[in-house]
């Protein structure tokens, strides 16, 4: 099943365009789980328990898994499997990868045949042969950084006479020769989020920057479209009861559906 078809069948499924992110950070973890013989993956398996019926995707961030080692890979795996086994969620790997062609086939292995993630995030700035490799899984989703909610992405990407989050979505558009391409864009840049979406047609548009990042949220579920992927991570995973918070954001997120 091609990764559009699952989160079409997610979001249908449980009425929802809520990403949780797995951005886990044993300093803000409860010591249950730090006592116990599997931290990270003890945690994620009950945030997972907790939110399964409420959202359209997980989406852990491998750099928060990276930083522990063997272990947290070890951990990123399990996670996975996981979510694999116990729901018809799709996975979203966010590795942001992007190199010259033969080291961005060895990432487009690592994250889709070692991880077995259903999509990932790509960083186009070296260009179309740089994300060829992930393509070429036409299968997988793949999403490309377009316009990020960080303060210093205005450097580069709304810079110049037509700013480059335009170049990246008209580039993106006329790479999606499988159907598997999407595209990133912040929740904090509602205005450039409707250009970018007239621009994208259907395809899906993870939106990340709602939550602890202060997005609009109104703004990213009326510009995103009908696949917009709304992300949430630290206001979630480490709310005290992170199936309430999680069904909180979704009901909010139909409220503007």
């Amino acid at each position: 099943m091609k990764f559009v078809e699952q989160l079409d069948r997610a979001i249908t499924q449980n009425n929802s365009q809520l990403c949780v992110g797995l951005d886990v950070d044993l300093s803000r973890f409860p010591q249950k789980y730090l006592s116990s013989d599997d931290p990270i993956f003890n945690f994620n398996r009950e945030i997972i328990a907790a939110t399964k019926d409420q959202v359209c995707a997980y989406k852990p961030n491998s750099a928060f898994y990276e930083m522990y080692g063997v272990y947290g890979l070890s951990a990123l795996l399990k996670t996975i499997e996981f979510i694999h086994q116990e729901t018809k969620v799709p996975v979203i790997l966010d590795a942001k990868r992007g190199d010259v062609g033969h080291s961005s086939a060895a990432y487009a292995k690592s994250v889709f045949d070692a991880c077995k993630a259903d999509a990932t995030t790509v960083n186009p700035y070296m260009g179309h042969d740089s994300v060829q490799p992930f393509l070429d899984y036409q299968e997988k989703g793949v999403f490309i950084l377009c316009l990020t909610s960080n303060v210093g992405g205005k450097d580069f990407q709304a810079a110049g006479k037509e700013p480059l989050y335009i170049s990246v979505a008209k580039h993106v558009k006329e790479w999606n020769h499988y159907g598997n391409c999407g595209l990133v864009v912040g929740a904090t840049k509602p205005e450039e989020l409707k250009e970018i979406k007239a621009l994208a047609g259907e395809m899906p548009i993870l939106i990340p920057g709602v939550g602890a990042q202060g997005g609009d949220l109104k703004a990213a579920v009326k510009f995103g479209g009908q696949r917009a992927i709304i992300n949430a991570s630290r206001s979630i995973i480490y709310a005290a009861d992170p199936g309430a918070e999680a069904k909180k954001l979704r009901d909010e997120i139909n409220q503007w559906r």
